[in-house]
């Protein structure tokens, strides 16, 4: 498929510039002047519509197929949310109008961080990290910040589970410190033994998810935070996997001290791709005088947004970070209430068992307790055919539906990470084991088809490697303007 740059034809155009007395009356200064013109395609209105249209047909997206990407949550993004961000009244809201002008944005922020805290069992928080990613780094610094203002210079040790997101020792690394690694036990937990044996006088703190990577949740956690505690570590907690335990159980209670949550994960906002996203960060009385600014505060004259936080660790994103997200969010909360957010979360769990059960019929189920809202297959009984779990994942494609997450957590060979979520029906679902039952019947018979898949995709498989080492940023023009 071509680009709009080679589309291009002389003289077309696809938009108007108004006209305005003012740009002839205050020009620019001539030195921020462009010295050569703006090379965009020249392309009509009607060829530029069917340009996207065509894209957006080449897409697989949750609005299109089955999304089972697992540790993602790749769940129904309702369309009122939508609605709701595009109100002018929030969409034209300038970040620095004065805040007796926009009270409603400003309780809009109040509210939600109060919903969540209490969601969370966590006492305060900000909005305005732009990502998980984000959101953990602002945690991480907040704990830094603890341990420098009491002097405690010694404590340069995160510990991180084996099976942990990419984003935590990666976080830890930013952050400067050392990670830890603790290996998982035979039941999928955190091998109590190594942590104790780990945790010390450096410990600044551990990052876990719960439920964790690999679906399951820790009835080990309270004695997991006390080790850690003890020593005078902080628990960070991952939310990414909290749409398992909506209104369930909470973080704050389980003993944990900071975490970030994920808002395209739970709560339904829009998810990859690079962003827009929100990863809101909440924590208990301890760490709150670290929190980032802006903060918002209410009195008897109304909200406001305060700067000056004397021990917070600054700005970690410009002004109160993606508004137009945790807008829908905030949405998505008020239109489920507490009831509809628990009813979510079971259902999530229910239909990861159902899944779970049914795929145990064609691949290895190593953990094969009751799993929360993604759980994990090891797809290597096809290596002595020469069929690998990405095979399997690449073949889903040419049966309209996206691969799931595969090759993590590393310490399950030939792993692939399932999560249907709560948004899928059970017809979804029957259907997805379906295709996963032809899949095996085609290895069994002659496993060319998958090893060679997919074959209905606008591209077949790509060099990943290359294309991650030796990146294409720039288009090269076909033709001169």
């Amino acid at each position: 498929m071509k680009t709009a740059f080679e589309k291009t034809q002389s003289k077309q155009r696809a938009y108007t510039i108004p006209f305005s007395y003012e740009t002839l009356s205050f020009p620019f200064p001539p030195e921020l002047q462009r010295q050569s013109p703006l090379m965009l395609p020249e392309i009509s209105e009607i060829d530029l519509t069917r340009h996207f249209a065509n894209l957006a047909e080449r897409n697989m997206g949750i609005d299109t197929n089955f999304y089972p990407l697992g540790s993602c949550t790749m769940k129904l993004n309702p369309r009122v949310n939508e609605v709701a961000a595009a109100l002018p009244g929030f969409a034209r809201t300038h970040p620095l109008a004065p805040d007796e002008t926009v009270q409603g944005n400003l309780q809009i922020i109040d509210e939600l961080i109060g919903f969540l805290c209490k969601l969370c069992g966590m006492t305060a928080g900000t909005l305005t990290p732009n990502a998980g990613a984000q959101g953990e780094f602002t945690g991480i610094h907040m704990i830094a910040a603890y341990h420098r203002q009491k002097g405690d210079q010694d404590r340069t040790e995160i510990l991180i589970p084996d099976n942990a997101h990419g984003t935590n020792p990666a976080t830890a690394a930013m952050a400067g410190f050392k990670t830890i690694t603790i290996p998982t036990n035979a039941q999928g937990d955190m091998n109590l033994d190594d942590l104790r044996k780990a945790v010390s006088k450096r410990t600044a703190g551990l990052m876990l998810t719960n439920p964790n990577t690999l679906g399951l949740f820790s009835p080990v956690i309270s004695e997991i935070c006390k080790i850690v505690h003890d020593v005078g570590g902080f628990l960070y907690y991952d939310g990414a996997n909290l749409n398992s335990i909506m209104n369930i159980a909470r973080p704050g209670d389980m003993g944990f001290d900071v975490m970030h949550i994920n808002l395209h994960k739970t709560f339904s906002t829009p998810h990859g791709g690079g962003g827009p996203g929100s990863g809101p960060v909440l924590c208990n009385e301890i760490l709150k005088p670290f929190l980032p600014v802006p903060q918002v505060y209410k009195d008897k004259s109304g909200y406001h947004v305060k700067w000056d936080e004397p021990n917070s660790i600054g700005q970690v994103a410009p002004f109160h970070g993606n508004f137009g997200i945790y807008l829908r969010a905030y949405l998505y909360a008020k239109l489920h209430g507490n009831f509809g957010l628990r009813k979510i979360s079971e259902v999530a769990v229910l239909n990861a068992n159902y899944l779970k059960s049914k795929m145990g019929q064609f691949f290895a189920i190593p953990f094969p307790q009751t799993c929360m809202h993604e759980f994990v297959v090891q797809a290597d009984r096809f290596l002595d055919k020469g069929v690998r779990a990405a095979d399997i994942a690449k073949r889903m494609l040419d049966y309209g539906v996206h691969a799931p997450t595969v090759y993590f957590p590393l310490i399950i060979k030939e792993c692939m990470l399932i999560e249907p979520t709560e948004s899928e029906s059970k017809a979804t679902l029957d259907h997805f084991i379906q295709i996963i039952e032809a899949i095996v019947n085609e290895i069994n018979a002659d496993p060319f088809n998958v090893f060679n898949a997919p074959q209905s995709t606008p591209v077949s498989r790509l060099d990943e490697v290359r294309a991650a080492k030796q990146p294409i940023l720039k288009h090269t023009l076909v033709q001169p303007f």
